[in-house]
């Protein structure tokens, strides 16, 4: 499965954004969610609005990954090979992604907009399984009221650009729409407002004809969110350090 990255750019964006459509198959789609349904309970993480597996391992206070790899299923054939063709981590720390976040939204569910902070290299590569989802993007708040209403409502105003994930996509951002911008996603059953002049990646869709009335039902989606952390240590020299 071969991809021309220069074809997948959002043109609707003022920086490097890319979508592909149909980065995974149905049969790999159907695979990975098993492999994340089959995952032992513990390893998910219950939060008020999501719940989310971390592999493979969170981060610690210091923002530092413990070395570790990730399993296998998170890198064939995401990764390995596809990743790699397409180069998306080439500049990054470690040339390819070492984290992974699932995150799994029910209808009704979301995410406060929020930056991913400096722990990370700032390129996302987020694959979509099992159902579509918009994904909103915000400007900063400016001032210290801007900010309180921010905390207090999970909201700065409207979004600035919105992204349509479907299902079996893949996702990948970088430089300032990771830096200066905060991204979320809608505590809602339903996204409205879908139209070429409201979803930056419409042209980039598989099957417009879907979207057409404007809204989609939510369903129940996961995606897997790859990053590489800036600051690895061993396990070994962690040990020592905290004796």
């Amino acid at each position: 499965m071969g991809f021309d990255v220069e074809l997948a750019r959002i043109s609707a964006l003022p920086n490097d954004a890319f979508y592909i459509s149909d980065f995974i198959t149905e049969a790999e789609e159907d695979w990975l969610l098993q492999k994340v349904t089959s995952a032992p309970l513990p390893r998910w993480t219950h939060l008020s609005h999501r719940r989310l597996q971390t592999w493979p391992s969170a981060l610690t206070k210091s923002n530092v990954l413990l070395a570790s790899p990730l399993p296998a299923w998170l890198r064939a054939p995401i990764i390995e090979p596809r990743f790699q063709k397409l180069g998306i981590f080439n500049d990054s720390p470690h040339q390819a992604p070492n984290h992974v976040l699932v995150n799994e939204y029910r209808p009704g569910q979301g995410i406060m907009p929020h930056e991913d902070g400096a722990a990370y290299y700032p390129i996302v590569a987020t694959v979509s399984l099992g159902a579509p989802i918009v994904l909103e993007f915000y400007d900063k708040p400016i001032g210290r009221d801007t900010a309180a209403k921010t905390e207090e409502t999970g909201r700065t105003n409207r979004p600035r650009y919105r992204i349509l994930q479907e299902r079996r996509s893949l996702l990948v951002t970088g430089d300032k729409m990771y830096t200066e911008l905060l991204h979320g996603i809608a505590e809602t059953a339903r996204d409205e407002n879908l139209a070429p002049e409201t979803i930056c990646n419409w042209d980039l869709l598989r099957d417009q004809e879907v979207y057409r009335s404007g809204w989609s039902e939510r369903g129940t989606r996961t995606s897997l969110t790859y990053r590489d952390v800036h600051h690895v240590a061993k396990i070994g020299n962690t040990m020592k350090f905290l004796r």
